[in-house]
């Protein structure tokens, strides 16, 4: 590659020591930037993503706004499910859709496997679209968990409370347990695809594991995820794990073969690492804080930044996703902010 990358948060997700702590936004690309909003005026989600000219402008835009250290793809964690055979839409203001929702053993049994050089040739064009010729930061990938995925799987679509998806991991464990290799299989190979085209990291997305308990976890999700990111080991790039309301899960997150841990903004890193977290730490200021005055802005992430210091390995991110309210030029200060005040 002929461009020189600036790796700091490679170094960072594998435990190195870095001049400043660095930091990039989940949801960062989109949502409140002017340029996406004028290009969402012609296209939905699905026409950019399988326009890789497209797809790539908006996943590097908050690298060239904002001056933050990982891009990361603009896609949506539904974008492999087609190809298993799932009938999912991306429906404005709902969220994903899904028409023939998984019922019983016979429906999983009827899943297909991904072909990632046919089936998302378009997401594999758009990484080294970004990472041979356009990024001088890492790309990070990323894929949705089984758990995440299997709860729209079997809801048909967002849900509050996840009443069908517990009922079937419940009532059923053998259909719950081969949705899960199903996924896996799914995962690894769409993952293992990212990687070879060129990502430099990999988030999973287990946005809504935390409506497990911890004994549930462990049964039912621990099992896979182990051998989701043990066979994801093999690809030497750094692995990171992410869910909401989860801080009942952090320790059992700290058992498996992860790189990094993500925070969401109930748990401090200094809560985590006196509850036993080792992991280096992602995270974690709370977004509806950037809908605030400066002066609060400011003392929070300074906040997150000593704690950083004093306890070791953390990269700077969001506690969730960036929202549509948030102004780009917050962002921007923000990253400069971070930057300066952590040089070491």
């Amino acid at each position: 590659m002929s461009k020189k990358i600036n790796d700091t948060i490679i170094k960072a997700y594998n435990g190195e020591e870095t001049d400043y702590t660095p930091t990039w936004f989940m949801r960062q690309a989109g949502r409140s930037q002017p340029e996406y909003l004028e290009i969402k005026k012609k296209y939905s989600l699905f026409e950019i993503t399988h326009q890789p000219e497209l797809s790539a402008y908006v996943t590097r835009l908050p690298v060239e706004n904002y001056g933050v250290d990982a891009a990361i793809l603009y896609k949506d964690i539904m974008t492999p499910l087609p190809y298993i055979g799932i009938d999912v839409e991306i429906k404005a203001g709902v969220g994903p859709v899904i028409y023939n929702p998984i019922r019983n053993f016979q429906d999983v049994e009827s899943l297909g496997e991904i072909n990632p050089s046919r089936d998302v040739s378009y997401v594999l064009d758009t990484i080294k679209l970004l990472t041979e010729e356009q990024l001088e930061v890492p790309l990070i990938g990323f894929s949705g968990a089984p758990f995440t995925l299997a709860s729209y799987m079997i809801e048909g679509g967002p849900s509050k409370n996840y009443n069908k998806t517990k009922a079937l991991m419940y009532r059923e464990p053998a259909t719950w347990f081969a949705l899960m290799d199903k996924l896996a299989d799914m995962i690894i190979t769409y993952v293992e695809a990212q990687v070879e085209a060129g990502a430099k990291a990999i988030q999973i997305f287990d946005s809504w594991v935390g409506a497990l308990n911890a004994p549930d976890y462990r049964l039912f999700i621990k099992p896979v995820m182990t051998r989701i990111f043990s066979e994801l080991r093999n690809q030497n790039v750094p692995l990171i794990y992410f869910g909401i309301g989860a801080r009942h899960l952090l320790l059992e997150w700290n058992d498996l073969p992860v790189d990094v841990i993500g925070l969401d903004w109930r748990t401090s890193i200094k809560e985590a690492r006196e509850m036993g977290v080792t992991k280096v730490l992602q995270g974690n200021l709370d977004p509806m804080i950037l809908l605030t005055e400066w002066e609060t802005i400011e003392k929070r992430t300074k906040a997150i930044l000593d704690e950083g210091k004093e306890y070791g390995n953390h990269v700077f991110n969001l506690g969730h996703g960036v929202t549509p309210e948030i102004k780009p030029e917050t962002l921007k200060k923000l990253t400069a902010f971070i930057h300066e005040y952590s040089k070491r």
